[in-house]
Order: structure tokens, then C-alpha cells, then sequence
């Protein structure tokens, strides 16, 4: 009878190895790029403001330096330097203020000019009307007196119309006119008693005058004795004289050319 074999030895578990959790498994490479960017910008941008304010700071050192430098030599410097130093800024406060001057005298004169210029272009202007009424190739209006000059018997003669003329302008008659005439510098009065002419044209009695000028004045001028109204009273006639505020003269003369004349610009 046999006795029992030896015990058999037990055979060791295998444990299947745990499969890796999705923690564990390796990043790809995109993955672990990013962050190493990121971390570069950071760096550079960092970098960048450490750059700006350094050269903030040197610069407000150089300045503090400066004044500093400049208040220890102007505390260090002698008297005669001082002087020297404050004549000098005086000199520079005098040419700026010289030049400051200098600008505005120049503002001045051009606006001076410009007023100037304007003066002299109005002033030739009233110059203008002026020689025009009294050439009698402009109308004219203003405060005067109208006389007319009655002849039913046809004796007033040329020598009594030039007379009337004559004593008007001489009473300060600014411009006249005649049946609708204009009485120039070069005006004519011609032709026989009955039949007289003013430039040619052949006027109608009774005559009418139309004179611009102080009408009181011009009034007494012509009734003084041995004066326009006794003379064509003497003739026969009558004048009759009414002052007026306002008064037309609007015939006008033809503008003469000279022939022979031009102006002389030498």
C-alpha cells in the first residue's frame, strides 16, 4: 500500500495587467506646443514693458540730472557770471520782443494799406461823379430852384440867356439845364432874339430852367439890381423863381473826346 505523493504546490494567480486610463495616455504633440507659446508671448510682452519703462526711467534721471547739473552751476557760478547770464537772457527778451513789435507794425501797415487803398478807390469814385455832373454826362438831384423865363415878344437875346447862365454859376450852381438842355463847360448859346439855340437846338419860350445849388443864395443873385430880372423885364419879359427841396437834372451831354489832346504820363 502505497502512501501518499507529495502535495502539489499551488500555481501562482496571474493578475491580468489594468488597462491604462485615458489620464495616463501620452498628450499629442500639438497639445504640449500651445502652452510653450503662450508662455513665449507672456515672455516677450513682459519684456517689452521692462524695455519701455527702463528708458522712462533713464530719461527722467537725465532731466533730474540736468537741472540739477544746471541749478549747481548757477549756484557755483561768480556774480560777474550771473550778470553775464541775465544780460544775455535780457538781450534775447529785447530781440524777441523787437521782433514781436516788427510783426505787428507790419500787420498794422498792411491793414493800413488795405483801409488806404479802399480810401483812395471811394475818393476816386466821388471824384468821378463829381467831374461827371459837372460835365454833364451824369444826372444829378438835390435841393435847388427852377426859373423860367417868359419872352412873349421875342426880344430876350443870346448876350440874356449867356447872362443867366453866367450869374447862376457865379451863385454856386452845381449843374443846370435848359428845356431839357444840359448846360456844359463847352455849351454854345446861339442865334437871333425869337430864335435861340442852346448847342444846336432850338429852345421854346417860355425858358426853364432847372438849377441844383443853395436855392436862397441863387434866388438873391438874380433879383439884385441891374440883375437877370430887371433884364428880361427890360426885354419885355418876366422870371419866375420857385425854390424846391429837390430838384432833377437828368439831360445829359454827350462825353467829348479830345482829337488832338491825350493825358500825359510822364
Amino acid at each position: 500500500m502505497t502512501g501518499p505523493g507529495p502535495a502539489a504546490t499551488p500555481e501562482p494567480e496571474r493578475v491580468a495587467p489594468e488597462p491604462a486610463s485615458p489620464e495616463a495616455s501620452p498628450e499629442p504633440a500639438t497639445a504640449r506646443a500651445a502652452p510653450r507659446n503662450a508662455r513665449r508671448r507672456l515672455d516677450l510682452v513682459a519684456a517689452a514693458l521692462i524695455g519701455v519703462l527702463t528708458l522712462a526711467l533713464g530719461f527722467a534721471l537725465a532731466v533730474q540730472v540736468r537741472n540739477a547739473d544746471e541749478a549747481e552751476v548757477l549756484a557755483g557760478a561768480r556774480e560777474e557770471d550771473l550778470v553775464r547770464i541775465l544780460d544775455e537772457l535780457n538781450l534775447r527778451e529785447d530781440r524777441l520782443r523787437q521782433q514781436l513789435s516788427e510783426q505787428r507794425s507790419a500787420l498794422q501797415e498792411l491793414n493800413g494799406s488795405g483801409s488806404r487803398t479802399g480810401t483812395a478807390l471811394e475818393e476816386a469814385r466821388r471824384r468821378a461823379q463829381a467831374l461827371g455832373i459837372l460835365n454833364g454826362t451824369l444826372p444829378a438831384q438835390g435841393e435847388g430852384m427852377t426859373l423860367t423865363v417868359r419872352d412873349p415878344s421875342g426880344d430876350v437875346r443870346v448876350t440874356d440867356l449867356i447872362e443867366v447862365v453866367q450869374e447862376l454859376r457865379g451863385a454856386g450852381a452845381e449843374t443846370m439845364q435848359v428845356d431839357g438842355i444840359r448846360i456844359g463847360l463847352s455849351t454854345a448859346v446861339t442865334g437871333k432874339p425869337g430864335n435861340l439855340r442852346v448847342d444846336g437846338t432850338a429852345l421854346t419860350s417860355p425858358y426853364e430852367f432847372v438849377v441844383i445849388g443853395e436855392p436862397q443864395n441863387m434866388a438873391t443873385a438874380m433879383n439884385i439890381p441891374g440883375g437877370v430880372v430887371q433884364l428880361v423885364e427890360g426885354r419885355g419879359g418876366s422870371v419866375q423863381i420857385t425854390q424846391s427841396d429837390l430838384v432833377v437834372v437828368d439831360a445829359l451831354r454827350p462825353l467829348d473826346r479830345p482829337q488832338y489832346a491825350s493825358p500825359d504820363t510822364e
